[in-house]
């Protein structure tokens, strides 16, 4: 099998980490080879917090999707989220020195190159420049300005950016698991791949992506992402408010929000109780479903909230910049029961949940297409559409740039990285063996050859 023909998402979220590995078959659709799932249990928020704990469940994730697939992992599309992540807009322009020749990509990239060179608040970097609409020659409203004549080239950016810090421990995290990052996207993004049709991006919708501890939004208007945003609390809140409510143990609390669990309060009557057993030979303690629900409801609609008001920070209300596909949601949180209705209630938009099994070939079972797996199925997606990158971004160079530090390896980690007979080999040696490189050739854009290079040429010498 052509390693370049696969892709590998890992989603690294606060309650679990996704190994998902995926190619597309003659019909375009993802065909899903394996999948691997574990407890994540170094991040909080989507910030590694412990990196010795998260590179443990990276490697179980990996493995259990390389012994389901047949396949050997070596590159992973990394998602990223977090409550460090923001986002701003910017307006660069360049002054072509030729206006007779038309424009062309170079010209474009000149215009991206000029973004990356802002500077940033202290410890912060760009992680996307997304380009909306050009201007040539105060021409505005230009969607695609290649082949065009001008002097004068100008453009309104969207620009997400985050914590140089939290970037790196990512990048270690995946490193240390034996893996390189072909590629770091924003979560949202690659959940609003897999689960938004671009009739929905055309007209204007809001894609809300609740996870385990943060709840990330993405807004869509002519096909063109408007406004990015992180809220750092989302399904775990809900479950802590439950275990401190009902004062009972966390397990118990997560497993009464999934099985009886109801956003909207309406629905229970105060007779209906559900009885939890006691610990350790302690009486079962009996809990109103009323109460239960009236917990969760309060605490969603607080989060609801917090959407709504990143919706109207981008502009949004009954007259202007109208979103006439409202908002999908989709994420773990978006399994609640009756919390489509909520939303609808809250805010007054038109409101579906987003599924990824319209991207998926037919013959994927029914978990596979749970929300759960639509930033996973997103990332696949990303790997997967093959477009060589013009400038790697300063995340990505920073998160490669790590792997040249003094520190040494984690030991406890990954002692086999010093036990490794092809680290120990020079690079000579390992020119002439054309089947291991066959075998390992990395499935990415040649952009990121270098770094891989640099990263063994730095283990050779450190050895």
């Amino acid at each position: 099998m052509n390693p370049e023909e696969i892709s590998v998402g890992l989603d690294i979220g606060t309650t679990k980490i996704v190994a998902m590995i995926g190619r597309k078959n003659e019909f375009g659709k993802v065909e899903i080879l394996g999948i691997g799932k574990a407890r994540s249990l170094g991040v909080q928020r989507g910030v590694v917090t412990n990196i010795v704990k998260t590179i443990e469940s990276i490697k179980e994730a990996v493995e259990e999707a390389e012994a389901q697939s047949g396949l050997n992992v070596s590159e992973v599309v990394v998602g990223i989220a977090g409550q460090h992540i923001r986002s701003t807009q910017h307006s660069d322009y360049i002054n072509r020195q030729n206006p007779d020749a038309v424009i062309e990509d170079r010209d474009l990239q000149e215009l991206i190159d000029n973004v990356h060179n802002l500077v940033m608040l202290p410890g912060e970097e760009i992680i996307h420049v997304l380009p909306q609409e050009y201007k040539i020659d105060g021409q505005p409203d230009i969607r695609e300005p290649k082949g065009m004549y001008g002097s004068r080239l100008e453009a309104n950016f969207h620009i997400v950016v985050g914590q140089i810090s939290s970037i790196k421990n990512i990048g270690r995290c995946v490193r240390s698991s034996e893996l390189e990052i072909a590629d770091i996207t924003l979560e949202p993004l690659a959940s609003a791949e897999a689960v938004l049709s671009q009739e929905e991006k055309e007209a204007g919708v809001v894609l809300v992506d609740i996870g385990g501890g943060t709840t990330d939004v993405a807004i869509f208007k002519d096909g063109i992402i408007r406004h990015t945003a992180v809220i750092p609390f989302g399904g775990n809140v809900i479950t802590e408010d439950i275990k401190e409510g009902c004062t009972i143990i966390e397990k118990q609390a997560e497993l009464l929000k999934i099985k009886f669990g109801s956003a909207w309060p309406g629905e229970n009557k105060e007779n209906e109780i559900v009885s939890i057993p006691g610990l350790r030979g302690r009486e079962p303690k009996e809990i109103s479903m009323k109460m239960l629900s009236k917990i969760i409801n309060a605490r969603v609609v607080e989060i609801i909230e917090q959407v709504y008001l990143e919706i109207k920070n981008y502009g949004y209300n009954e007259n202007k910049k109208k979103l006439i596909a409202g908002i999908v949601l989709t994420g773990g949180g978006s399994q609640l029961k009756h919390i489509k209705q909520l939303v609808e209630f809250v805010t007054g938009m038109d409101t579906r949940i987003g599924y990824p099994n319209e991207h998926l070939a037919s013959p994927s079972s029914d978990d596979l297409s749970s929300p759960i797996y639509a930033t996973a199925v997103g990332l696949i997606l990303k790997g997967l559409e093959g477009k060589p990158k013009d400038h790697p971004s300063d995340v990505e160079r920073a998160a490669n740039e790590e792997a040249k530090a003094t520190e040494k390896p984690i030991a406890e980690v990954a002692p086999e990285e010093v036990e490794s007979p092809e680290a120990e080999a020079p690079e000579e040696e390992q020119e002439e063996a054309p089947e291991n490189n066959e075998k390992k050739k990395p499935y990415r854009s040649n952009v990121f050859e270098n770094w891989a290079n640099k990263f063994r040429n730095f283990l050779n010498e450190d050895l």
